[in-house]
């Protein structure tokens, strides 16, 4: 089902007007129901009152920072996607985006056509038929989106499920940098950027709690792979 068919609703947290009237009208005119909101209450009660399918919000808002949306939404369960608007791209943020439980972020200035391939790589359906992956004691499920190692249930984000899940469907395969970005994020990064390792160390904490075997090694040089050898 396209995005214009499913008529997603976006939610778009930002105080810049004019930045907000652009975004808005490109998700309009892409298929999706844009919401504004221009705070962090407000986002809040938009969340509450319509559900939207994804969240984008700015970091840097009035007086209040966006990191705080991710952190409270998470909090109280909710697992809805969630883009960072951000105006830097240094190791500081990135990791800053992953404590607050956001999934992804988009580097301004605002440029439309990466922006709206960014949201139809999270909201566009799953083509993948398989229901549940397995490797060892780790099983993922493709359909409801969790995660268990054992009896232990792993907390994911969308984008920390994506990571896995590739990992998953390609079990003791060595797996470059590259195909990861092209496979898991699906657009090209501007610069360099350690994004992956930061995803990575953030899946191994969660995967390889209290002295697990770690799952997913390093290969120096070339990238990484899923295997518990």
């Amino acid at each position: 089902m396209s995005a214009a068919e499913a008529n997603p609703c976006v939610l778009l947290v930002e105080a810049n007007e004019e930045l907000a009237h652009n975004v808005s009208n490109d998700l309009r005119e892409s298929g999706y129901i844009p919401l504004v909101a221009t705070t962090i209450d407000a986002g809040m009660e938009e969340v509450r009152n319509r559900q939207p399918a994804l969240i984008v919000v700015n970091r840097m808002l009035a007086g209040e920072s966006g990191l705080d949306l991710c952190q409270q939404l998470r909090s109280q369960g909710d697992r809805t996607p969630m883009l960072l608007l951000m105006a830097r791209d240094n190791l500081d943020d990135r990791v800053a985006c992953i404590e607050s439980g956001a999934d992804d972020y988009f580097l301004k200035p605002y440029r439309s056509e990466e922006f709206l391939a960014l949201v139809s790589a999270y909201l566009q359906p799953s083509e993948n038929g398989v229901e549940q992956l397995v490797f060892g004691e780790l099983t993922l499920n493709v359909t409801n989106r969790q995660a268990m190692r054992g009896s232990r249930m792993i907390d994911l984000t969308m984008k920390e499920f994506e990571l896995l899940k590739y990992l998953m469907e390609h079990p003791r395969e060595v797996l470059t940098r590259e195909q990861i970005l092209e496979n898991v994020w699906g657009y090209n990064f501007m610069g360099e950027s350690n994004v992956i390792e930061v995803y990575i160390r953030y899946l191994r904490l969660k995967i390889d709690a209290d002295g697990e075997k770690r799952l997913i090694q390093t290969v120096r040089g070339v990238g990484y792979v899923l295997r518990d050898t």
